[in-house]
């Protein structure tokens, strides 16, 4: 729980640190960046996750999947709000 939690405040901090300064566009392009490293964070966190389930046993095993699955739920999200910002942004 708490590499989810710092997770989040990296990504977090990351786009509010691109959304300082420069123009525009070049806001927009870091807030996209810092989109698609948190994208990229959760799933290699979620593949970790993964990994212990596979040499843990009953309900241990069972717990950390589903975490594994929060992880990939969570990434997906941020994937689709980045592309639907990049969407905003054409129009």
């Amino acid at each position: 729980m708490k590499i989810i939690l710092k997770t989040a405040a990296i990504a977090s901090f990351a786009a509010l640190s691109a959304c300082g300064g420069g123009g525009g566009n070049e806001a927009a392009a870091n807030v996209e960046q810092a989109s698609d490293n948190q994208a990229e964070a959760l799933e290699n966190q979620a593949d970790a996750l993964e990994d212990a389930a596979e040499n843990a046993t009953g309900n241990q095993a069972a717990a950390l999947e589903n975490q594994s699955e929060a992880l990939e739920n969570a990434s997906e999200a941020a994937d689709e709000s980045n592309e639907q910002n990049v969407v905003d942004e054409a129009q």
